[in-house]
């Protein structure tokens, strides 16, 4: 028989071309040589018997259903949205001419057109981790299909990423390049990934969203505070992406059952790099990675560029400049704290002062600063480094956040003994910021004689250039909270409008909309007296401090945000 005469040099001849020699479609010499093309240039021997003209691809499929009793299947009636991309290597898919149809458990329907070669179905069986099911299908319609998906990823990414030129990762610790062994066949992965990050760091972008679900992969950038959509890679790169990310990150690829925190570093130039706060979440349909861009330089721009008015820059500056005493920044996640904190720091930064920082996790290097890292896991909590830094003989103190009792006692402590404490809470605005650390149990003439000011924020988008006047009725801009003698004609609102500049958005950058609120006598009294919040912020109105609605809706008489951003931002 033609098995037993191929030579240890020859291909071994399929039990397809076995069955069709028996049949008579076919002849020894010319299954010999069909083989032996196949197997020199890495087809497969339907692929070559069609070529050759010795049987058509209908008639071929249907003998070999017949004669190895297995289901014939017309992919012309498949709906390609049902192939599960993540299932099979598309490298074997192309190698073997095998393609996944269909996945139902631990079962996975693929079709072929030599259900003989074992090697291929194996090496399938193997790398799936799936109980194989094989169908018969016609070679012309097959190829096809096959071409598409095996070679899908390298062709998307290439057209993606174009003449990208290699980055250099710099490891979390500081010691040189990150992850530089990268695998020939995952390098347009890795190109990929640094286009990405270079895409988003040029638009602004404050987040980078990775998300695979089960039948696509989508990107989107954070940009002045709204996510959108910027490109949609092949999903099967879901698996290499995520573990790129990992390794830069120096995260463990082999963990993917629960959430981890990372961090990298992308250096773009002698004087410039960038950080990264990555965090993984393990979702139904893989890893959802969310990338933070820390960019240091943030923190350098000065205070004029964070959009307080005048008087709000001057109030603040004088009670950052205190000996001691608290100063709390308050508002949602993304709202900007971090820069406002680190803004005043990088005033407040002298060779002739002593500042530290306790941070989950530090955000923003800054040169002179000490800043450590909370970690909860080996004991490394916000007031373990509040008392810590106690005993190291300083000057200003920043928490990242006030959680808990125990920490907000210390940091109160602190700022009574000499020492000027930064921090943030999680408060709507400045006077529910006092009543929440009365409800943490702080004593009332503890709060009184510590807290010296109480910036509460938000940031709202700024209008692009291309901005247009909008007509708005009166009553609308009454209920928005203007006042009748502030509707005198002298100004109009603006909306957006789109152009190249904001890329049809209408909003170019972001503008902070903030509630500075010092601690006066008055209001001492009202804490003193276990006062509420609705007290604390009567009084403050009758001492003229602007509320965050009242604050947003200057920025629309100013031209620099819309009325429709501020009434998103701001409660009335």
């Amino acid at each position: 028989m033609i098995a037993n005469e191929a030579s240890q040099n020859a291909p071994p001849v399929s039990g397809l071309a076995v069955a069709l020699v028996k049949a008579g479609h076919l002849q020894e010499s010319d299954a010999k040589r069909l083989a032996g093309r196949a197997f020199s240039e890495k087809t497969s021997l339907a692929e070559e018997l069609i070529n050759s003209g010795k049987i058509r691809a209908l008639d071929l499929a249907r003998f070999t259903s017949e004669a190895f009793f297995m289901p014939l299947f017309d992919l012309s009636a498949y709906d390609e949205v049902y192939v599960p991309k993540d299932a099979i290597n598309p490298k074997l898919i192309a190698q073997h001419r095998i393609m996944p149809l269909f996945k139902r458990g631990n079962r996975i329907t693929v079709a072929t057109t030599d259900p003989t070669d074992r090697h291929a179905l194996e090496a399938i069986r193997f790398q799936a981790s799936l109980v194989i099911d094989p169908i018969i299908v016609e070679i012309d319609k097959l190829l096809p299909l096959v071409r598409k998906f095996s070679e899908d990823e390298q062709e998307a990414l290439q057209e993606i990423i174009g003449d990208a030129n290699d980055l250099n990762f710099e490891d979390s610790e500081g010691g040189g390049a990150a992850g530089e062994a990268i695998d020939v066949e995952d390098a347009p992965v890795v190109k990929f990934l640094q286009k990405t990050l270079i895409d988003a760091i040029n638009e602004g972008a404050s987040d980078i969203h990775f998300e695979p679900f089960e039948k696509f992969y989508r990107i989107r950038f954070r940009v002045d505070g709204a996510l959108r959509e910027v490109i949609n890679p092949p999903l099967t790169i879901k698996e290499k992406l995520a573990s790129r990310i990992k390794v830069l990150s120096r995260l463990d690829i082999s963990e993917k059952r629960i959430p981890q925190d990372g961090r990298m570093k992308l250096v773009l130039s002698k004087t410039r790099a960038i950080d990264f706060r990555v965090s993984t979440l393990p979702t139904l349909h893989g890893e959802k990675i969310v990338m933070r861009i820390l960019d240091p330089s943030s923190a350098t721009l000065g205070i004029d560029a964070l959009g307080y008015d005048p008087d709000q820059k001057t109030t603040l500056l004088d009670a950052i400049h205190r000996p001691y005493g608290m100063v709390l920044v308050t508002g949602p996640t993304g709202s900007g704290k971090t820069v406002s904190l680190y803004t005043c720091l990088n005033i407040l930064n002298d060779p002739g002062i002593n500042i530290s920082t306790a941070e989950d996790p530090a955000e923003i290097n800054l040169a002179g600063i000490n800043q450590v890292n909370v970690d909860e896991k080996s004991g490394l909590t916000f007031s373990a480094a509040l008392r810590s830094f106690l005993r190291q003989d300083p000057d200003i103190i920043m928490v990242g956040e006030i959680r808990d009792l125990e920490t907000a006692e210390i940091a109160v402590k602190a700022a009574q003994t000499g020492h000027l404490v930064l921090s943030t809470l999680h408060t709507n605005d400045a006077p529910q910021t006092l009543t929440r650390l009365m409800n943490m149990g702080i004593p009332t003439f503890n709060i009184a004689s510590s807290v010296l000011l109480i910036t509460a924020q938000r940031l709202a988008r700024r209008l692009c250039s291309c901005k247009q006047p909008v007509e708005i009725p009166e009553t609308a801009l009454l209920e928005a909270g203007y006042r009748p003698e502030e509707l005198d004609g002298s100004w109009k609102p603006y909306e957006p409008r789109g152009c190249d500049r904001c890329k049809g958005k209408g909003y170019k950058g972001r503008v902070g909309i903030y509630q500075v609120m010092p601690i006066s006598e008055e209001i001492q009294r009202i804490i003193l007296a276990s006062g509420t919040s609705l007290q604390i912020a009567e009084q403050a109105q009758r001492e003229g401090i602007q509320t965050l609605r009242e604050a947003g809706l200057k920025k629309v008489r100013e031209g620099l945000t819309s009325l429709e951003e501020v009434l998103g931002t701001t409660n009335l």
